[in-house]
C-alpha cells in the first residue's frame, strides 16, 4: 500500500487565496461600479484606454489579458453606451482602433471614489511591494503557461 500523503488545506494553496482574493475585490468595487452601471471588467478596459487611447483591440486584450472573443462584447457595450468609440485604424484597415468619448473619459472623476488602500488594511509601501510581487507572480505563470505549450 503507498504511504498516504498528507491533506492539504484549501489554504495551503497559493492559488486559492489570490483567487478568493480577486472575488473580495470584486464585492469592494461592486457598490461604486453598480451606480455607474460598469461591471469590474468593463472598468478595468476603461482604466486601460485612461492609460493610452486609441488602442488597437489586439493590443488592448493583450493587456487585459483577455482574447478578441471576451473583449469585443465588452466593448460593444461601452460603445453602446457611449463609452467608447470602435474605428477601422487608417494605416491597417485590419486594425480596429478603440478610443474613449468624452463621457468615458469623464469616468475617471466618477470613478476617482474607488480606493482601496483602506479596505486593503495595508500602508502605502506595503499595498505598493505586494502590488509589485503579484505582478511578478502573475508574469512568471504567464511565462510557464507559454513555455508548457
Amino acid at each position: 500500500k503507498p504511504p498516504e500523503l498528507p491533506a492539504r488545506k484549501l489554504e495551503d494553496f497559493l492559488c486559492f487565496p489570490v483567487y478568493s482574493a480577486n472575488l473580495a475585490f470584486g464585492k469592494v468595487y461592486r457598490p461604486v461600479l453598480e451606480k455607474l452601471g460598469l461591471t469590474y471588467t468593463q472598468y478595468v478596459t476603461v482604466i486601460a484606454l485612461l492609460e493610452e487611447d486609441a488602442q488597437t483591440v489586439s493590443g488592448l486584450g493583450e493587456k487585459l489579458f483577455l482574447v478578441s472573443n471576451t473583449l469585443t462584447p465588452i466593448l460593444k457595450k461601452l460603445e453602446a453606451m457611449g463609452y467608447v468609440e470602435r474605428t477601422r485604424d487608417a494605416m491597417d484597415e485590419r486594425q480596429v482602433r478603440v478610443r474613449l468619448t468624452r463621457e468615458g473619459r469623464r469616468l475617471r472623476e466618477k470613478t476617482s471614489a474607488i480606493d482601496l488602500g483602506e479596505a486593503c488594511g495595508l500602508t502605502g509601501d506595503q499595498f505598493e511591494s505586494l502590488q509589485k510581487e503579484v505582478v511578478t507572480l502573475r508574469d512568471n505563470l504567464v511565462n510557464a503557461a507559454r513555455s508548457a505549450n
